[in-house]
């Protein structure tokens, strides 16, 4: 399924902001919030530049590319890892057929060995070897498509000579994230009924985006004082 045009268009620069970017796509994709961008840059489905501050910035073909993933997952409930596959097709040249369809519930979800994790994350084995020697990542025979992501992450964040272990105490923080969604939803997590449950998943990956809200706020706020 083809992509529909953008509302509007960039400014004379070329790049928009979060924000601009989230008022050309909110208008189709209500749901759509700072978080969820920045989540789907982490898994590989756009990659905007940043100032010398550290501001994203989107060109016209992050906001297509953005406009195309979103109708995929919101029309045909494709999970990322089938989108970003289609969109490596496209940047290869190829001209692959739009998916169209869940894959079935049944099929086993991707894993890949060291060497797929390496290749497809364009990662240096030492790196690797330093993530799991810091606990960033688990050692294991094959991994999940979040570990691909994460590994990916690693990738962007050495060029900029931040190393696994600058990161370790961030995992040890979203630990203790967790722990606080599930004393929120303590209460739905006790119930035996399968709608309780249900209603708990829902619940769970929202509290957890206002915390990433809250803790990318934080953030912002520490670099601001830095360079001001």
């Amino acid at each position: 399924m083809a992509a529909a045009p953008a509302r509007g268009r960039p400014a004379a620069s070329g790049l928009l902001s979060i924000g601009q970017v989230l008022a050309r796509l909110t208008p189709d994709f209500p749901a759509l919030t700072s978080s969820k961008l920045r989540f789907l840059e982490v898994q590989g489905i756009v990659s905007p530049t940043r100032t010398e501050s550290g501001y994203r910035k989107f060109s016209a073909a992050d906001l297509e590319r953005l406009r195309m993933a979103l109708t995929l997952q919101r029309d045909h409930y494709l999970p990322l890892a089938v989108i970003r596959d289609y969109l490596a097709d496209l940047d290869a040249g190829r001209n692959p057929a739009p998916p169209t369809s869940m894959p079935s519930m049944t099929a086993t979800p991707r894993r890949y060995r060291r060497d797929e994790l390496l290749a497809t994350t364009g990662a240096g084995p030492q790196l690797l070897n330093d993530a799991i020697s810091t606990g960033v990542i688990t050692a294991a025979e094959s991994y999940p498509e979040q570990t691909v992501s994460l590994l990916r992450t690693l990738v962007a964040l050495d060029r900029h000579g931040i190393e696994p272990r600058h990161v370790r105490s961030l995992r040890q923080s979203a630990e203790r994230e967790a722990a606080l969604v599930e004393s929120a939803l303590s209460a739905l997590l006790r119930r035996p009924d399968a709608a309780s449950r249900a209603r708990a998943s829902e619940l769970a990956p929202e509290l957890a985006a206002r915390l990433d809200e809250v803790r990318s706020l934080f953030v912002r706020d520490a670099i601001d004082r830095m360079l001001s």
